[in-house]
């Protein structure tokens, strides 16, 4: 155990216990809800149930092109001729009244005209002059749409929790709703730290890289529903490092910090943890990512990742992104399951997350093929990665076709 931290800190704990600690954590905050405009709503989370204000649709229509009429005029048999009398369109004023003998012209949409129950679709008529030859073979209150078909006045409409996408959208706009509460995004701030990182810009002296793990963790912030807020670089100096956590910290709900979490001479995170937040857990017993932090500071909570882009990217998907979804009012990410196409070999204690493809085979069962580049530095085995596939830390083992979960990566990976 480190000195860093008092002994009943967790650490160097399993991945079923950070992530309880991380549901925990993110459980007992706050969701600030919001009003939106519906028009600028899309993907954003509802906050509560909506119920329809009226019956949908809110007058019986026609489902098809044909004539509107009474049931009792259907022949059982053979043909009956009615007269026509009108003709009721889509937005139109009322066609008169259809009296017994008689019918009317509609279009699909068009309103149902009084007295008529059924609408015989046109194919299976003739018209003759002023009279519609009808055949038998129609049900009564066939082709209408009646009063709520879809949803009966104070229906829940959409449940809490429902993502708007455009269907959700659509219903907002027939029901007149055009402002609704939502969860506010959760606000992210990022730090990377290192003497060695320099920005995409520049041109990387001696020894020195350009910073990549800054705009990924925006991107999966973005991608797991939160406003990233601020995007900065700190150098291995204590002081500025304490001021850059403690500035971006009071913006922010979730802070993110990349490098310096682990034992080494740079490594300053830990110390500043300890001295200025809360700390929760240190070191998870994964790979790639074992030197990841969780606490809190000012009024955020702080994930303090490794600097290895895979490792950072692995702990973010694995430990962050279930806590911004939740404070975004969504379910978090989905495990799937699926058969390995190769055999599995592992050889240390630890659970490994290992990037990879997911896809359908030929028997239709989802199966996962590991890829060769699995280096925590290694951005070429990241960026074709279409999932994380776990591999348990009980496991050594595993053959070709065993099942193991599998995380797909956010839907704005590529």
């Amino acid at each position: 155990m480190s000195a860093i931290f008092p002994s009943d800190t967790p650490q160097h704990i399993g991945l079923d216990e950070a992530r309880a600690i991380v549901q925990a954590l993110a459980a007992s905050r706050a969701r600030p809800t919001e009003p939106i405009a519906a028009e600028s709503a899309v993907g954003r989370i509802l906050a509560q149930p909506l119920r329809a204000p009226h019956a949908l649709p809110a007058f019986a229509n026609s489902a098809m092109d044909g004539y509107a009429l009474r049931a009792a005029d259907l022949p059982l048999t053979g043909e009956q001729a009615l007269r026509l009398i009108g003709r009721q369109l889509a937005g139109t004023a009322p066609a008169p009244a259809v009296a017994p003998g008689t019918c009317v012209r509609v279009t699909t949409g068009a309103p149902l005209p009084s007295g008529a129950d059924t609408v015989v679709i046109q194919e299976r008529v003739r018209v003759e002059g002023d009279a519609v030859i009808v055949g038998a073979g129609t049900a009564a209150g066939a082709n209408v749409r009646a009063v709520g078909e879809d949803f009966a006045a104070d229906d829940e409409v959409l449940a809490a929790g429902r993502v708007l996408d455009p269907g959700a959208l659509a219903l907002l706009a027939s029901f007149g709703i055009v402002t609704v509460a939502v969860h506010r995004r959760p606000r992210v701030a990022i730090l990377t730290t290192g003497d060695e990182l320099v920005p995409a810009t520049a041109v990387p002296g001696f020894g020195q890289l350009r910073d990549s793990n800054g705009p990924m963790l925006a991107a999966l912030a973005a991608a797991s529903g939160a406003e990233v807020v601020a995007v900065r670089h700190v150098g291995d100096d204590a002081q500025a490092t304490e001021q850059a956590l403690r500035a971006l910290a009071v913006m922010a709900d979730v802070l993110l910090t990349s490098g310096g979490a682990s034992v080494g001479d740079a490594d300053l995170l830990p110390q500043l943890a300890q001295r200025h937040g809360r700390v929760h857990f240190w070191k998870v017993r994964i790979k790639p990512g074992m030197p990841a932090l969780a606490a809190e500071i000012e009024s955020a909570l702080w994930f303090a990742l490794p600097g290895n882009p895979v490792s950072s990217a692995a702990t973010f998907l694995t430990l962050v992104r279930p806590a911004l979804r939740h404070l975004a009012g969504r379910e978090p990410p989905s495990m799937l399951r699926a058969a390995l196409t190769h055999a599995i070999h592992k050889r240390h204690e630890r659970a490994e997350f290992l990037r990879g493809s997911l896809d359908c085979g030929t028997d239709a069962r989802l199966q996962f093929s590991a890829h060769a580049r699995q280096g925590s530095a290694q951005l070429s085995g990241l960026a074709v990665a279409n999932s994380l596939g776990l591999i348990p830390e009980d496991a050594r083992e595993l053959a070709v076709g065993s099942v193991i979960e599998v995380l797909p990566l956010p839907e704005l990976w590529p």
